[in-house]
């Protein structure tokens, strides 16, 4: 794969574009009046989505771009800390 395109990203990107899906829903919903409660609900549902889309990145970025930045002699704990401010 071309540098900076990791096997995981696919699947990100189906994941993210679900999450833009429902946010226009809930954008709908809010112009339909819908109560706050099913507002919540499904702000809650979008903002899940893509907290588990950062996650899987961040988790797979370590896995394989750290541990070969490590292996190469780069500054791995430089970057891990860069990350971790958006744990």
């Amino acid at each position: 794969m071309p540098e900076g395109i990791h096997q995981s990203h696919p699947t990100i990107v189906k994941r993210l574009k679900r999450a833009q899906g429902h946010l226009t829903a809930v954008l709908a919903m809010f112009d339909a009046h819908r109560p706050c409660v099913d507002l919540a609900q499904q702000l809650h549902a979008v903002e899940s989505a893509i907290s588990s889309a950062k996650r899987e990145l961040i988790h797979d970025h370590i896995e394989h771009c750290i541990t070969d930045t490590a292996e190469g002699g780069g500054s791995s704990l430089s970057e891990l800390k860069q990350l971790a401010k958006y744990l």
